[in-house]
């Protein structure tokens, strides 16, 4: 699992590569930590090469959720397949983030 981070004075733009699995969870979260400095920007997270997200992975993600809530700000997940958006659904995910 990779994952690169761009920010500008909007928005946090992160990209995910790969499998973010229960190996790769608590990597990612250290490596995510820009994204829950957000302060009041919206986070996209561009999930057009990630492959499979287990369930540490959707707790990381939901920490990021409820903390860019908590500056203002909103969390879009862009370009999410098939796979990832079954398991969002099947776990009542897909409610919480914004697509595009």
């Amino acid at each position: 699992m990779k994952i690169t981070v761009q920010e500008t004075d909007r928005q946090i733009l992160a990209k995910l590569v790969g499998e973010f699995d229960t190996a790769a969870a608590q990597e990612m979260e250290k490596a995510m930590q820009p994204l829950y400095a957000c302060e009041g920007r919206d986070i996209v997270m561009d999930c057009s090469q990630l492959e499979y997200i287990a369930s540490s992975g959707l707790r990381v993600l939901l920490g990021i959720l409820k903390n860019a809530k908590s500056c203002g700000s909103k969390v879009v997940l862009k370009d999410v397949n098939d796979v990832i958006r079954d398991v969002l659904e099947l776990t009542g995910f897909v409610s919480l983030f914004e697509f595009a």
